[in-house]
């Protein structure tokens, strides 16, 4: 393999074989290093006759000869909110819309790379906890490549998500709760039965997936950089997958824009991220209690806390948190403006444009891009 790992704390190497986790020595989630990799602007000029997220191949963790277990994922519209960013007093609003992806969500893209890997190396059973989209996305792209996947959630996942966890044949456990208790449960089933935990940041290589997020924002952008990320998170391998993604661009020389200012957003119900980030931590307590109707924002204790504040302050951006009927009301108002299915997490980013924009945080010279991680639907 011509890559490496690195821990995002404490520096130290790991090999890539087999099942990599976390760091050995500090427990802090491990980034994919490619020392070695060259990428001419001939292939930059290639990429738009590819397709699916695995045209960055070169930019993955993939081996010569090796193919990905795949359902198709990436390639989502960035797409312009004009009626919406007139509301708002922006002149460009764009919306990277993860609807599309083959299990209607952004989860699609790390699962897809976790589980490549992971079967490249032999294993055939894993595990994951969820808050519902990873869950989904888990249990497909398993089947995909012909392998099982044991699925903890916590029972107040919404009903539709479930139905399509069991539909992709995933053997669901419900548990009282919130994720970090099923995330508890899936460590104690990996030890037990050997099966591979796919936790968030618990391996590498989800990370790689969503870090085409930031490599097709760039792409579309004509390899320009937007102002300005707005990012809902809760376990947050996005918001460090895209912050990757520019720093390789960059490397590669196929991108010279200053790095975007990141904006975590979460729900006031679950705010770990950006708790730290006002009271100037370097990492979030686990929230007490969680609750949001947007579930993938309710991740109390996300393993990336350190690395994700590290970026939102070094970007020179921030966090924001909306409450729940705010996030509501965008979800619907996006919908009859723009005629897009939001789902919370996408009502979520909205919400947080509308305030950064009245605090200032914002201004009309930013070009922005904003996520709506999931199919609305898939909420009701």
């Amino acid at each position: 393999m011509d890559w490496y790992l690195e821990c995002s704390d404490c520096g130290a190497r790991a090999e890539p074989d087999g099942t990599p986790g976390v760091c050995a020595a500090c427990g802090r989630p491990l980034l994919v290093r490619y020392p070695d990799r060259i990428h001419p602007m001939t292939e930059r000029a290639e990429l738009r006759r590819r397709s699916s997220m695995w045209r960055f191949r070169s930019f993955m963790p993939l081996a010569p000869g090796e193919e990905p277990v795949s359902l198709g994922e990436g390639d989502t519209p960035l797409l312009a909110l004009p009626r919406l960013a007139a509301r708002f007093g922006l002149p460009v609003m764009l919306l990277k819309d993860e609807a599309s992806n083959p299990t209607g969500s952004f989860k699609a893209r790390g699962l897809s790379a976790a589980i490549t890997r992971a079967t490249l190396a032999g294993v055939d059973r894993f595990v994951v906890p969820t808050a519902g989209n990873a869950g989904v996305a888990s249990a497909a792209y398993a089947a995909r490549a012909g392998a099982s996947v044991r699925v903890y959630a916590p029972r107040t996942t919404p009903p539709t998500i479930l139905a399509q966890i069991t539909t992709f044949g995933g053997d669901l456990v419900l548990l009282d709760g919130h994720i970090g208790d099923c995330g508890k449960a899936s460590r104690e089933f990996a030890a037990e039965t050997g099966a591979m935990d796919l936790s968030t940041l618990r391996e590498p290589y989800r990370i790689e997936g969503k870090k085409t997020l930031g490599l097709e924002i760039a792409m579309a952008l004509g390899w320009k950089l937007p102002d300005v990320i707005i990012y809902p998170t809760g376990g947050g391998t996005g918001l460090i997958g895209m912050w990757k993604a520019f720093v390789e661009l960059t490397a590669a020389g196929w991108i010279t824009d200053p790095m975007p200012r990141f904006y975590s957003v979460q729900s006031t119900g679950c705010a770990p991220i950006v708790r730290a980030f006002e009271s100037g931590a370097e990492v979030a307590t686990p929230w007490q209690e969680p609750w949001t109707i947007a579930s993938g924002l309710r991740v109390p204790g996300p393993l990336g806390d350190k690395l994700m504040l590290r970026i939102l302050r070094e970007s020179g951006g921030g966090a924001v948190a909306v409450d729940d009927a705010r996030m509501q009301e965008l979800s619907r108002l996006g919908a009859a403006t723009e005629g897009i299915d939001f789902a919370p997490e996408g009502g979520a980013s909205l919400a947080a444009a509308a305030e950064l924009v009245a605090s200032g945080g914002i201004s009309a010279a930013d070009r922005v891009v904003l996520f709506n991680t999931g199919a609305g639907v898939l909420y009701r």
